[in-house]
């Protein structure tokens, strides 16, 4: 039988033990990475490059960290709700995968940490105080500028240099309204006019074409969402049936016949946030994390969607394009 003594040393070894192990769980607890994001599933790339750039810096998903994406599913209404699950899920951090998503998620929270991996005017839409100093929970990279909207429609006025009109399908949406602001302001510096064409759906692309040429307009370009990616070579086919060239933005519209891309490449963005996420779960504040700007703007002509057209593009144009497609 076991006497007082070894019985009361069981019960207090097991006292010690208790706490310790405690201890260890909550240290070994594996962070939890949320994505959200205004595309849907079927457009993963930007959740992919996040893991693959985890992976790089030596995380392994399901074992050091979890990544728990949301999708809006082009419905930017369903943002606020998505928004609300990942904060009731208390993940350590939140990925803002497109530009909406940012407003969003700081909305829904100021205590969990926002990393903006596609964004553009975060400070322009109250959602950092300024890129040096973001202040508050959010930080990560901006991709889209007000020079950025400035120079696309300066490319397309060098293209067509005795234009005078040129329309801008746009959604609805604050964000929306910041770009279009800022190509009139590029616009009227150049003497021409933008027809602005809002549409909600991809439904309404051929209208808004129809409604482009009825106004008299001489290019077309386009605001950034992904609906627009979506249908890059809907908009190419469009703009070619409608002998309007076209400037986008959005990943591959040059490689799928616009006459021309400008901007950033996003995913680079969604790459350059794993550092953020690593700092960020590594106990750095994103208040002290400055937010950063593109590293690389690319400039893509289509040459074969410029002939279909008749149209000559300038040389000096040609020497400054980082991709001509033949």
């Amino acid at each position: 039988m076991m006497d007082r003594r070894a019985f009361i040393a069981i019960i207090a070894g097991g006292l010690l033990v208790m706490p310790l192990a405690g201890a260890e769980a909550r240290q070994t607890k594996v962070p939890t990475i949320g994505v959200l994001s205004l595309d849907s599933p079927r457009n993963s790339t930007c959740v992919d490059e996040i893991r693959l750039g985890l992976g790089e810096l030596g995380y392994v998903e399901g074992r050091t960290y979890v990544i728990e994406p949301r999708w809006a599913e082009d419905r930017a209404d369903l943002l606020p709700s998505l928004a609300a699950d990942l904060v009731r899920m208390k993940v350590d951090v939140i990925v803002s995968a497109s530009g909406p998503a940012a407003g969003t998620a700081k909305e829904a929270t100021s205590s969990i940490p926002i990393v903006l991996a596609s964004s553009f005017y975060p400070v322009e839409s109250g959602v950092i105080a300024s890129l040096a100093r973001p202040g508050g929970n959010v930080t990560g990279v901006t991709h889209f500028t007000p020079e950025l909207m400035a120079k696309r429609v300066q490319l397309l006025k060098e293209v067509l240099p005795d234009a005078s009109r040129f329309a801008v399908l746009r959604l609805p949406g604050r964000l929306q309204d910041l770009v279009v602001k800022d190509m009139q302001a590029a616009a009227r510096v150049l003497g021409v006019h933008l027809q602005v064409i809002e549409l909600r759906a991809e439904e309404d692309l051929a209208t808004a074409f129809d409604a482009a040429v009825a106004a008299h307009a001489q290019g077309v370009m386009s605001t950034q969402a992904p609906l627009f990616w979506h249908n890059n070579v809907r908009i190419a086919q469009l703009a070619l049936a409608h002998r309007l060239p076209s400037l986008s933005g959005e990943p591959g519209s040059a490689q799928d016949g616009a006459l021309l891309f400008y901007g950033p490449n996003v995913f680079e963005g969604c790459r350059r946030a794993v550092r953020y996420i690593d700092r960020i779960l590594k106990g750095a504040r994103p208040a002290d994390l400055p937010v950063e700007k593109p590293t690389k703007i690319n400039l893509v002509i289509n040459l074969k969607t410029a002939k279909a057209l008749g149209l000559a593009i300038p040389q000096s144009l040609l020497q400054r394009a980082d991709e001509v497609i033949q």
